[in-house]
């Protein structure tokens, strides 16, 4: 068994502020990022972990022209407003074919300008961005004037050339059933999938070329008009939001349809991304979307079973929405600990499956409303699953298989919400003021208040997380307890074992996180953001790194340090400097250290020297 050497470094000094930050402290930020060995991972060769939130609803909405901001202003103001808040290192950002392509043929580059310029806000401030090519129940233009419910995506044009039947989903109590039961999505979706040809008054086109090639005219302009340094920035493309058949053929079912149609499809618009400079990024692909629903009637097999491997230049991309909890009536109670385990480890395993690294691009529940009491529990399970496979009362005596830590983009954060003007499907006596604006949603992060303050809708400790932005080499293990805040009570689901009563004193009621990562001999440290209930006064870090021989630059001499992370001032990152391939951890806690270190290290060293070999 190996010995682990411990040091206990209390960052309690003025020395460890954002402010005695190297320049060089910063070198490693700028870089790309792209899939390896079953990751995303940096130019550093560092398994980075994206967090964040999708941006924007809006961008659904005709309200401001398919755009997830009202201005450029308003776009740079809401990415500082979310390093601030949250720490996000990512985004999902919004974009649709019926404002990059409003007629046969014409391409508005006037749009894709004021999405370059939005996209740039948030590349600004260090924040990565992957586009996506979004669709709801196919196009808005599908739907009456006076329906229940509208969609997005493809333009007038192309509904006005399918000549599509009226829609009506019958009884539907969620907007989603539409995909399944309203006639006229079932049709279009359908022949988008067979590539129809459709008569415009640009000549016949079919109707899937013609979305890949409007794409592929975005990601060439988006290319030439973002700076060398945003681009580098920009992940990758989610091809289209949510892909589904429609209705199968005869003898289909779902890991058919993801064989025969959705993967020709993920490999036509990737060779698209070729054409357009975007090789050396990744396409961020989704399965079937019923693949991972937790409501059985509505779930369908699916998740590319039958799809040999996605490799390097692909990433899997899921979503997951507790499906019973909005119900109110499948799951009553509010959600546990370790209640997404089982979702998020079939997410993991077909990632590892398809040789890829995985990421859930979707994921909320809804703030306000009928449901929203199990916001605060649900979001803390979502982000719990996404750290780690094993619920918090399983995590230290089962640490070892904990991992890997997976990316998340929250949907949503619309500083629009709650003061929308959308005009529902055209019809003026069908204004939307209400929360998303899109089909009775509330799933917004974040309002601007009456001041213009940026205020969150969720609870902050949930958001604000301490989570792996890069670890040099692979994160064997994590978990955060957040101590999240449900009404009066306070939901504490990570407990340490009584056998370690040492370093349950020393974290007492604070929050504190653990990593466990195998090095790889980088030079770049391994990251931590920490959340603002973590300033560097305060915060203590129990660590197995001792003095670095020859350490680099960007880190002085010392193996753990708190840097400023791009962006706003104020938001910082715990670094830890290792440049080695063996086994590194680290405990990091806000609480006062006052307890019995010595004791806990001792603690720390047995459990890791069991856990880990």
């Amino acid at each position: 068994m190996k010995r682990i050497a411990l040091l206990l470094v209390l960052l309690l000094t003025t020395s460890a502020t954002p402010g005695a930050a190297a320049p060089d402290d910063l070198w490693f930020d700028g870089s790309a990022v792209t899939v390896a060995d079953g990751a995303f991972r940096d130019e550093h060769g560092r398994e980075v972990v994206l967090r964040g939130f999708n941006v924007s609803g809006t961008a659904k909405l005709a309200e401001h022209r398919g755009l997830p901001f009202a201005s450029t202003a308003d776009a740079r103001s809401s990415a500082a407003a979310m390093r601030r808040m949250t720490g996000a290192n990512a985004v999902r950002f919004l974009l649709t074919w019926a404002w990059v392509e409003p007629e046969p043929r014409r391409i508005d580059h006037a749009y894709l300008d004021r999405v370059s310029e939005q996209v740039g806000a948030f590349t600004d401030q260090g924040i990565r961005v992957y586009l996506d090519f979004h669709q709801d129940l196919y196009s808005r233009h599908l739907f009456d004037r006076d329906s229940w419910y509208t969609g997005d995506g493809a333009p007038a044009w192309v509904v006005r050339a399918g000549g599509y039947p009226k829609e009506s989903c019958g009884i539907c109590v969620h907007w989603g059933q539409n995909m399944k039961s309203n006639n006229a999505v079932t049709a279009a979706v359908h022949d988008f999938w067979h590539n129809r040809e459709v008569a415009t008054s640009a000549g016949p086109i079919r109707i899937r070329d013609e979305f890949l090639h409007q794409a592929g005219e975005a990601m060439r302009h988006l290319k030439s008009s973002l700076s060398a340094e945003a681009f580098r920035l920009v992940l990758g493309v989610n091809p289209l939001n949510e892909p589904y058949a429609g209705r199968y053929d005869r003898g289909q079912d779902g890991p058919a349809w993801e064989r025969d149609l959705l993967m020709p499809f993920y490999r036509q618009f990737r060779q698209r991304m070729d054409d357009a400079g975007w090789a050396g990024k990744p396409a961020f692909v989704e399965p079937l979307v019923f693949w991972n629903q937790n409501v059985e009637f509505f779930a369908e097999p699916g998740g590319f079973p039958a799809v040999p491997s996605l490799g390097d230049r692909y990433a899997f991309n899921s979503h997951f929405y507790d499906g019973k909890a909005q119900s109110g009536l499948l799951k009553p109670g509010k959600a546990a600990d370790g209640e997404y385990a089982a979702d998020f480890a079939r997410i993991r395993d077909r990632a590892a499956a398809l040789g890829t690294a995985g990421i859930v691009s979707e994921f909320g529940h809804p703030v306000a409303g009928f449901t929203s009491d199990k916001n605060p529990s649900v979001l803390k399970a979502v982000y719990q699953a996404l750290d780690s496979r094993l619920p918090g009362a399983r995590w230290w005596a089962g640490a070892a298989g904990s991992g890997p830590v997976l990316s998340g983009s929250q949907w949503h954060w619309d500083v629009n919400y709650g003061r929308h003007h959308e005009v529902m499907n055209d019809n003026p006596d069908k204004v939307r003021t209400e929360g998303d604006a899109m089909n009775d949603e509330h799933f917004s992060a974040v309002r601007v208040d009456d001041a213009g303050n940026h205020v969150l809708t969720v609870e902050g400790r949930v958001v604000d997380r301490l989570f792996p932005r890069a670890v040099a080499g692979r994160a064997v293990a994590f978990a955060y307890e957040d101590r999240a805040r449900d009404g009066g009570a306070v939901l504490t689901w990570n407990r340490i074992p009584d056998a370690m009563p040492a370093v349950r004193a020393l974290v007492g009621a604070g929050q504190f996180g653990v990593l466990v990562w195998r090095g790889n001999g980088v030079a770049a440290p391994t990251e931590l953001h920490l959340p603002s209930s973590f300033p560097p006064a305060s915060t203590t870090v129990v660590s197995d790194l001792a003095a670095v021989t020859g350490p680099p630059a960007h880190t002085g001499a010392e193996p753990v340090a708190v840097a400023p992370e791009p962006g706003t001032p104020g938001v910082n990152r715990l670094l830890l400097s290792t440049r080695d391939t063996g086994w590194h951890f680290a405990l990091v806690t806000n609480a006062a250290p006052t307890g019995p270190t010595a004791a806990a290290r001792a603690e720390l060293a047995a459990w890791a020297g069991a856990t880990f070999r």
